[in-house]
């Protein structure tokens, strides 16, 4: 095996492992909100507040530079660190309103592993960008549903299938802190690295001042209007479809971890595809494919057989592209300031998932699981108009080696 995918395999086992943190406490809802006696709103804001968290360790780094200005291997390392540390503190409180605040700071170091880790995966990559990065954002996904299996499975004792929560908080924190140890001994920058850019917070505007980066970025907006609510409420959604029918709970909980790791397989696929085809191409077919899958879910409340499959269907494709806009805002930036690009990309995404995430609970109470997806349509369908609309462009010939 080369030393490019050595190293490469590497950092997506120890970006996977990292991102187990992020849906640690939303797979435990349940649990906590016998537990804890949780609102709706407070049942959100465990997910929204590391999405804010992100946001705000996002736009402190891209304001600051930090992932062009520091080694991005050791932001990423102490980053995971620190956001397993806070994750783990949530066992030794018992009320919502600390666990919510731990889980923003989790959220803050987070920003410090999702960006850098792409950052470092394009130093290795240039005609392969979109599999390279595809692969990191694959591991991502698999590890943001890692909590959904350890909630599906007897853990440390308990109930089968409903294991303690704190072992599910616990198991994702010592999952992400091997990601410390990988990243300091066996990653590293490969050739492609440019030099350590000067402090300059003005960047950090650039991603919307430039149209061809402007464009990428809101393609990537539609994409995140949907995909964070699909990831926090399908899970959820598949549990009340299994119970409503009399089927196994075990069976909804694996079949939402599936619902939502599957994505892996679809950002590797559309990671080739894209650098052969054409990024623009490959997300437009990807946000055509979820969106649909969005309006036609809820339907299918009563099946959960067939919602199952539809379920897997969008999984699949909702993450599919998102390793495609990470690399088109990599091509179509300064590269003294790829890790600034991207990490602006990324606060500006997961600030508007607050949005949808916390849109569905009332939808659901007022209109029922069946209509509650259609508000995420919107979003796919302003993609597509973006990424069409960049395709046209002369500055799009930058991306997949010509391959718009």
């Amino acid at each position: 095996m080369s030393e490019k995918w050595r190293v490469l395999i590497w950092l997506a086992v120890a970006s996977m492992l990292a991102m187990a943190l992020w849906f640690s406490a939303s797979a435990v809802v349940p649990q906590l909100t016998v537990e804890w006696s949780l609102s709706g709103a407070e049942q959100s804001w465990l997910t929204m507040s590391v999405q804010l968290g992100f946001v705000v360790g996002a736009l402190l780094s891209a304001i600051l530079n930090l992932s062009d200005r520091m080694p991005a291997r050791v932001l990423f390392a102490w980053s995971a660190f620190l956001g397993a540390l806070f994750n783990a503190a949530i066992v030794l409180v018992n009320a919502p309103a600390p666990a919510i605040g731990l889980r923003f700071l989790t959220g803050m170091m987070l920003a410090g592993v999702y960006p850098p880790g792409m950052k470092l995966m394009a130093t290795w990559c240039k005609e392969d960008r979109g599999l390279c990065i595809g692969v990191l954002v694959g591991a991502l996904t698999v590890g943001s549903a890692m909590p959904h299996l350890f909630n599906a499975l007897p853990i440390l004792g308990g109930e089968a299938g409903i294991p303690p929560w704190r072992s599910v908080l616990l198991i994702a924190s010592a999952s992400a802190s091997l990601t410390t140890v990988i990243a300091f001994v066996f990653v590293k920058a490969g050739p492609l690295l440019s030099a350590s850019a000067p402090f300059e917070p003005r960047y950090a505007l650039r991603a919307l001042s430039e149209q061809a980066t402007r464009l990428a970025n809101f393609g990537y907006l539609g994409h995140m209007w949907e995909l964070y609510a699909m990831w926090t409420w399908v899970p959820v959604f598949l549990l009340a479809s299994y119970q409503a029918a009399g089927w196994s709970e075990i069976g909804a909980r694996l079949a939402g971890f599936g619902a939502v790791a599957i994505g892996g397989l679809g950002c590797i696929i559309a990671g080739q595809l894209a650098d052969r085809w054409g990024r623009t191409r490959v997300t437009s077919v990807s946000l055509l494919v979820s969106g649909g899958c969005a309006l036609i879910a809820g339907w299918l409340y009563s099946s959960p057989g067939l919602l199952t499959v539809v379920c897997l269907v969008w999984g699949f494709m909702v993450v599919a592209d998102s390793a495609q806009f990470s690399a088109a805002v990599s091509e179509l930036s300064d590269s003294r300031y790829v890790g600034t690009a991207l990490t602006m990309q990324t606060s500006l995404g997961f600030l508007l998932t607050l949005f949808t995430i916390r849109m569905i609970p009332p939808l659901v109470d007022r209109v029922g699981w069946e209509w509650a997806f259609v508000v995420l349509v919107p979003g796919p369908i302003f993609g597509i108009a973006s990424m069409l609309k960049l395709r046209r462009l002369p500055a799009a010939a930058q991306m997949a080696s010509g391959n718009r």
